[in-house]
């Protein structure tokens, strides 16, 4: 049977984990926000209309910060139209999912919904067929106590104090061609400097996020990255990255190994822009917003249909494989806690989402919910860099990887150690070096894996897949002996 061997220090330290690295998304795609989160007639909806058993379950994933209204949806999005009376609010095309819009939900709603769920918001600006006039306004509504057109507008429609959203994405994926008034990267870059500009003169201490690159598969990366950024790095704090992914032609090997690609693009989207930050004498070093990613297997999925308002579109159903693949993706985004300040699991709520529903009916989470909830609440303080030695197998895709995956985490009760085994047939022995972290004495070992890899959760079987509870290990002269399940997310935490 193969080994594997981990060395934790608190000498080789990363960066602390920004709380908002376990960031959510939710957009007005499908049954995302209606029949999601908001669904009025629902037995358990509250008085603003949203579903409260999908509530509970939001703020048990611990999500910090709730990405909002798009996505390909904020493309052609008229943010004046989901403000003020609903009575009073037109309903549009989408054109972007091919869906009829309500705009029964607006900026107020959603809000005001993030802070009852303990989310901030991060709101997403129009620059597909809008710009920094409309950009501006939005920010004076949200941000402004009063005295203007916009922010007296706010408190008319109901909310007199300020949203106070801090964070702001300039426009979404704007590379890409599917995009509703997609852009070059001049094009595009000079834009988003002007609209950052702007909106910095209404509130100057907010911070912002400009598009990268949709994709490392994409044609044009880097190289549109660091053009966007030749135009806006000063006035910009972040800049957004997408990835997604899933299992082809049945070749599993590669898909258990996906967070090497994850790995690959970070670190040549980080190395794009501290060339552009050389190359223009820029004094701050940018940081990323990891805003979306996820397993998701319907990308090739069509939306050429009759427009319905809140089809079921892009609902996914998970496997164990894919909570692994999760987690793994979670164990990259802390590898780079020193540079990825906000990350937005995409998405939330039914289109590919963390929590599935049905209208009138029940609400479960999915088997990618378990890895992200338990990250969140326990990946919270100094990432360390392990040293790992491991077997490793060979791939399609990626070539030879290794089986073991991991990364840990330095809190104030002691370290967290979260790791994948990627072999799909075989447990792995696991010996953990804890010789430089003084006073740690006992390990818990909760995984999620080791049985049928296809098993899924449903509305019948909510709580078929789980995280279950492994054996409780002594740390014996420094050192940690477990054992690994095949093809499994593990989470061991050691206390003194």
């Amino acid at each position: 049977m193969s080994q594997a061997r981990l060395v934790v220090d608190p000498a080789f330290t990363v960066g602390e984990v920004d709380p908002r690295l376990y960031g959510a998304f939710v957009e007005h795609l499908g049954r995302g926000v209606y029949t999601g989160i908001y669904e009025p007639e629902h037995p358990s909806a509250d008085e603003h209309g949203f579903r409260g058993d999908v509530a509970e379950l939001v703020t048990e994933l611990g999500v910090p910060v709730l990405r909002y209204p798009g996505g390909n949806f904020v493309s052609g999005y008229r943010w004046e139209d989901g403000v003020g009376p609903r009575e009073s609010r037109p309903t549009r095309l989408d054109l972007a999912w091919k869906s009829v819009e309500t705009n029964a939900v607006g900026t107020d709603e959603f809000c005001a919904w993030s802070r009852r769920v303990g989310a901030e918001p991060m709101l997403a600006v129009n620059l597909g067929t809008r710009g920094a006039d409309a950009a501006a306004d939005l920010v004076e509504y949200c941000n402004h106590p009063g005295g203007t057109y916009w922010s007296d507008l706010r408190r008319k429609n109901g909310t007199p104090d300020p949203h106070g959203v801090r964070l702001w994405c300039l426009g979404n994926e704007m590379d890409g061609p599917w995009q509703v008034g997609h852009r070059t990267a001049d094009e595009y870059g000079l834009l988003a400097s002007r609209t950052a500009q702007a909106m910095r003169l209404v509130d100057p201490d907010i911070e912002l996020v400009a598009c990268g690159s949709s994709g490392a598969a994409m044609p044009t990366f880097p190289a549109w990255d660091a053009t966007v950024l030749e135009h806006c790095y000063d006035h910009v704090d972040h800049l957004s990255l997408h990835s997604y992914y899933q299992e082809r032609d049945g070749d599993r090997a590669s898909f258990l190994a996906c967070a090497t690609d994850m790995d690959a693009y970070l670190d040549a989207a980080i190395a794009t822009a501290d060339h552009v930050r050389a190359k223009g004498r820029h004094r701050k070093r940018l940081g990323f917003a990891f805003d979306e990613w996820n397993v998701w297997y319907s990308q090739g999925t069509s939306v050429e249909r009759d427009w319905e308002q809140a089809p079921r579109l892009l609902e996914d159903q998970y496997n164990v494989v894919d909570a692994v693949v999760v987690g793994n993706m979670l164990i990259s985004l802390l590898r780079h806690a020193d540079r990825v300040r906000i990350a937005c699991l995409a998405q939330l709520v039914n289109a590919i989402g963390a929590i599935r529903t049905e209208p009138a009916g029940p609400a479960w989470r999915q088997t990618i919910f378990h890895p992200f909830a338990l990250t969140s609440r326990y990946g919270r303080g100094a990432v360390l860099r392990p040293a790992i030695t491991s077997p490793r197998y060979e791939t399609e895709r990626f070539g030879e990887v290794p089986v073991l995956d991991a990364v840990s985490v330095q809190g104030e009760d002691g370290i967290t150690i979260f790791a994948v085994n990627r072999d799909q047939h075989e447990p792995l022995p696991l010996t953990v070096d804890l010789r430089a972290c003084q006073g740690l004495s006992r390990a818990s070992h909760t995984y999620l894996g080791g049985g049928d890899p296809l098993a899924a959760n449903t509305a019948d079987d909510p709580a078929r897949v789980v995280p279950r509870a492994g054996e409780s290990h002594g740390v014996d002269a420094g050192e940690l002996a477990i054992t690994l399940p095949p093809l499994s997310w593990n989470m061991i935490r050691v206390t003194s």
